[in-house]
């Protein structure tokens, strides 16, 4: 089995330590830097990059994991970055990968996960924890819209609203008093949750009634 050289930027002692101690159970694992820090990282000699580096997201002090990946990819092209993270939010998912990241794990995953993803992406593939792959499927899926059922005359006054037309003239339109619009307009605001009639045009946009 090839040999993966691996570093380490993770600014926690303890959690360090644990990946020191994961890669050295590895007889295929080498690790070759062991950083606090992007900064110190950054001034490793560029003919010792390695494979893989294992990154953490939210380091203190300094450059954040997040910030350091654009500058790592650029003095280190060839090292694939493995995010280490306590966050899981999409936000910063798209972030890591789009500035380089090949892999983002929350530090809860098992040791064989870690293990699973440094022999993924060094093949050229990328890994998530699932989680983190929940939160992606979940930003890309269709959002659910939640559509109110109004009445068919509430539906015609409505339609008139959103058309611009006064009171008057939709309750001339539809034989009925102005006083009744009036009524009806409330309680169509109260069925939508809202206060304007730029808010029932929103509504309308959206689909949701």
């Amino acid at each position: 089995m090839e040999n993966i050289t691996i570093s380490i930027i993770e600014d926690e002692p303890l959690i360090r330590s644990s990946l020191v101690g994961l890669i050295s159970t590895q007889g295929n694992f080498t690790l070759i830097h062991e950083c606090s820090s992007v900064e110190s990282f950054l001034e490793l000699p560029e003919a010792k990059p390695s494979d893989v580096l294992l990154l953490d997201i939210g380091l203190k002090g300094g450059m954040s994991g997040l910030h350091g990946i654009r500058p790592i990819k650029q003095r280190f092209p060839k090292t694939e970055i493995i995010m280490l993270t306590t966050f899981d939010d999409s936000e910063r998912v798209f972030k890591a990968l789009c500035a380089g990241a090949t892999a983002y794990l929350t530090k809860r995953t098992p040791f064989k996960k870690i293990v699973e993803a440094i022999h993924t992406v060094h093949r050229g593939g990328s890994y998530m924890s699932p989680s983190i792959a929940r939160k992606v499927i979940e930003h890309f899926s269709p959002k659910k819209t939640t559509s109110v059922t109004l009445t068919p005359r509430q539906l015609q006054i409505a339609e008139g609203v959103i058309e611009g037309l006064s009171y008057k003239m939709i309750a001339d339109k539809l034989l009925i008093k102005t006083e009744t619009v009036r009524d009806h307009i409330k309680s169509i605001y109260r069925k939508l949750d809202i206060h304007s009639k730029t808010e029932l045009i929103r509504k309308r946009i959206d689909g949701e009634i």
